[in-house]
């Protein structure tokens, strides 16, 4: 990479710079010494020494980087550097000279002088590059003709500060900061590298300084926070864009190509996910991870996790030859050194799956490959136990064989007091690995979760078809809410939860407090530039078959506890699980079952082995919801 850095020009034209002003300093140094009268003799000791000193320091330059760097984006991190090489070559230098009889009679003072001397010099060289390019070559006279895009930002923190600085440097020509406004009284009057701040958000309306968009720069601004602010971009008539949330921004890395237009998940008001990336890095470095159903939504989302943590080899399981594909050029873009394999498989067939752990010997599963859409298995029962169930048990099973360390189960709040195939189906996955778990070296753990925001099928990419057709859009109750949580705090906190320790089995995810769909509904259409049921029809349908107005987290016999993470929490049920063989017997059996496709009897026989299955094929339009609807944070 040096060496690349070595062949632009730009480093040639600053180690130019560097000798020049390394040679003006030295000189200046004796000038200064001497009042500006130099005696004639110094002049041919100073024609001896600089043709030593100056290659030495430009050596010793070179050793510190400081030709490594893009000089546009100096920063007090390059300026410390600087200081740190200018001091050691003038140590280095004033050691040889002390130390060296053809030095003897020199001044010693005028090697401090020529240190400071040099150091500011050196330093203005970069300094004189940034201003280049961040105000001159940018100045109205050397710009095109194309119209700057006037913006003014909502929040001026540390990112809204990274935002301005990035523009400042690498977009001078095509953006033009006119202000920023912040609700921290403190700041109002300040300016941030020139940026004024104007005043607090609320005061939007009140900007008169003309300006083309608004750029949202608040990303742990509340639920209730986020919707006012939005009001206010709306009433202002201009386009408006955010940055992402911290959910989103891992490290705490953000750029101007991250802003995106406001969407939905700007309204749920996730709290900021903060990960031990340590225990992770423990947990998945280096190690074999396959993962099954490695093309969906969460499956993919984990594998593009994972890969951040840099696992030995990923094998990625999926029966959708489109998704492998997809997920396998993600892998390939990322790069990096970890082994990618990809198996175009069906977790149901068992000798197939046997063969995969036979071959890649996987010392980690997470296991999200499962049928999901309720309605869609409400008509193929046995689809659903097929794959929901028996390839739980075949993967389960053969990871046992195969002595997986630790086997993750995606699992979801339908699984509590289930009333369609789905759940139930998902709850007997559940059971399986609970089974499985006690005569087996693996640590089989489940971890449960609601509606995962943007998923294939779900409730947004089907509000957001319906608003680009201009309506209607369809809501099966007013009163039916659901708990939602976006694919990346979803992927996070699998990862997190498949590090911990606990002794109970199954961990709950902080879902925060549900939401009800027709609010999601109303603040799609608003966030589409519309109004809910003047400009976008809403049309109420019914409950399809499967379908309950609200969904549950954790069942009546469990009980919450705390984990060391304050987002994942752990469930101690009364640990009355089946005996492995005889549950297998009782699996095989509804296999059995299941391939007559019959699917009242399917039903029967998931109601023997989940008591609490109770199937619901329709609720009433006008019924009330009568149940409090609260957030399970709080219960750990």
């Amino acid at each position: 990479m040096y060496k690349e850095r070595l062949k632009n020009k730009n480093t040639y034209f600053v180690v130019l710079a560097d000798i020049t002003v390394l040679v003006i300093s030295y000189l200046l140094a004796y000038l200064l010494r001497f009042d500006f009268q130099l005696p004639l003799e110094y002049w041919s000791i100073i024609g001896s020494t600089i043709l030593f000193l100056v290659p030495s320091k430009i050596i010793i330059f070179y050793a510190f980087g400081l030709y490594r760097g893009i000089y546009r984006y100096t920063s007090l991190w390059d300026v410390l550097n600087i200081l740190k090489a200018t001091s050691t070559a003038s140590l280095l230098i004033i050691v040889f000279y002390s130390l060296s009889l053809e030095f003897e009679g020199l001044h010693r003072s005028i090697f401090v002088m020529d240190y400071l001397i040099s150091t500011i010099f050196v330093g203005l060289v970069r300094v004189s590059v940034r201003f280049y390019y961040t105000s001159v070559q940018s100045a109205p006279f050397l710009t095109t003709t194309k119209k700057k895009t006037r913006l003014i930002l909502l929040g001026a923190g540390n990112t809204g500060e990274k935002i301005v600085r990035e523009i400042l440097a690498t977009h001078p020509g095509e953006f033009e900061i006119i202000g920023m406004l912040e609700d921290d009284k403190n700041k109002h009057g300040a300016s941030i590298h020139g940026i004024p701040i104007l005043g607090s958000i609320r005061d939007l309306m009140l900007v008169k300084i003309p300006y083309d968009e608004i750029l949202i720069t608040s990303p742990t601004a509340t639920t209730e926070r986020m919707r006012q602010i939005i009001e206010l971009c709306e009433k202002s008539g201009k386009r408006f864009r955010t940055i992402p949330s911290f959910a989103e921004l891992m490290h705490n890395k953000v750029s101007l190509k991250d802003i995106r237009e406001v969407s939905i998940v700007d309204l749920l008001g996730r709290e900021e996910v903060r990960l031990d990336e340590n225990s992770i890095k423990n947990f998945i470095g280096e190690k074999r991870i396959l993962i099954t159903g490695a093309g969906g939504s969460i499956g993919s989302e984990l594998v593009r996790h994972c890969l951040q943590f840099d696992p030995g080899s990923l094998i990625l399981i999926d029966n959708s030859e489109q998704n492998l594909f997809a997920i396998e050029q993600d892998c390939l873009e990322h790069g990096g050194k970890t082994i990618i394999k990809v198996i175009l498989a069906n977790v149901c067939d068992e000798k197939r799956m046997k063969s995969v752990f036979k071959e890649f010997r996987p010392q980690i599963v997470f296991h999200a490959a499962a049928y999901k859409h309720v309605p869609m298995q409400e008509l193929h029962p046995w689809a659903a136990v097929n794959t929901n169930v028996l390839g739980t048990k075949n993967v389960a099973e053969i990871s046992a064989q195969y002595l997986v360390d630790k086997f993750v189960l995606v699992s979801t709040d339908k699984a509590v007091a289930p009333v369609n195939i789905m759940g139930a189906t998902k709850k007997l996955a559940e059971k399986i690995i609970l089974s499985a778990d006690k005569i087996s070296q693996t640590k089989m753990i489940a971890v449960r979760f609601g509606n995962v925001i943007g998923s294939s099928g779900s409730v947004i990419p089907t509000f957001q078809k319906q608003i680009e057709h201009h309506g209607p859009v369809t809501i099966t109750h007013p009163e039916m809410y659901r708990y939602f949580m976006s694919v990346t705090e979803a992927a996070h906190l699998i990862l997190q939860a498949g590090t911990m320790s606990q002794e109970n089995r199954i961990l709950l995810l902080d879902m925060g407090k549900p939401i009800r769909i027709k609010d999601m509904a109303y603040d799609l259409i608003k966030l589409s530039g519309f109004e809910p049921e003047k400009d976008i029809p809403i049309v109420y349908t019914g409950l399809r078959p499967g379908e309950k107005l609200y969904e549950e987290l954790v069942a009546k016999e469990e009980t919450v506890q705390s984990t060391q993470h304050k987002k994942i929490m752990a469930l101690k049920d009364n640990d009355n699980h089946p005996m492995w063989e005889s549950f297998k017997k009782d699996i095989d059996s509804l296999i059995k079952v299941s391939n007559s496709y019959e699917a009242d009897a399917i039903k029967q026989k998931l109601q023997l082995l989940v008591p609490d299955y109770t199937p619901q094929d329709y609720f009433a339009l006008g019924e009330k919801l009568d149940l409090d609807v609260v957030s399970i944070k709080g219960q750990a």
